[in-house]
């Protein structure tokens, strides 16, 4: 099985990705409006693109930008999960059945890909989905909504299936 796109290391990722770098326009005064600090990232193989502009450092929105990526790649792109259970990291992550991620993390984006790729196995029901994690559901759940997108998402994919929104 091939690893998911959003659990790929940075460089790794950025080989995959057609960067374009531009000008734009907002907070940063005349400083922001003369380099071009803008990065644009496109994942060649899925079409999917995130951009930052918010910094006045190329760098800083390169960055930022991967972040947006990893997480737009995690919730819109899905792959087959591995038959032998929950990947190295995912049980790195997971102590006495509660999985331990900031927020800001830059494993996120690759926690919440593996727990969609296991959701869209389980039917998009929640409890097979956290049994097959080793994790509770409530703690499921609450990966989920430290994430308003994919949060978004789950439930946008379960009312089209026919099962009530999560709360």
């Amino acid at each position: 099985m091939a690893i998911h796109p959003a659990a790929l290391p940075v460089q790794e990722l950025l080989r995959q990705c057609d960067t374009v770098r531009t000008r734009r326009g907002g907070p940063g005064g005349q400083h922001r409006n003369k380099v071009e600090t803008a990065v644009v990232l496109t994942h060649r193989p899925t079409g999917l693109t995130a951009e930052a502009a918010e910094r006045r450092s190329q760098a800083e929105n390169q960055r930022v930008a991967v972040g947006r990526l990893r997480l737009r790649l995690a919730i819109e792109q899905r792959t087959r999960p591995a038959a032998a259970g929950p990947s190295p990291l995912w049980q790195s992550r997971v102590r006495g059945r509660q999985i331990s991620v900031s927020p800001r993390h830059e494993d996120l984006p690759a926690l919440i890909a593996e727990a969609l790729d296991q959701l869209e196995q389980s039917g998009w029901e929640m409890a097979p989905t956290a049994a097959a994690l080793g994790v509770t559901t409530s703690q499921l759940i609450k990966l989920f909504r430290q994430v308003p997108v994919a949060w978004e998402a789950i439930n946008r994919l379960r009312l089209a299936r026919g099962l009530p929104s999560l709360k």
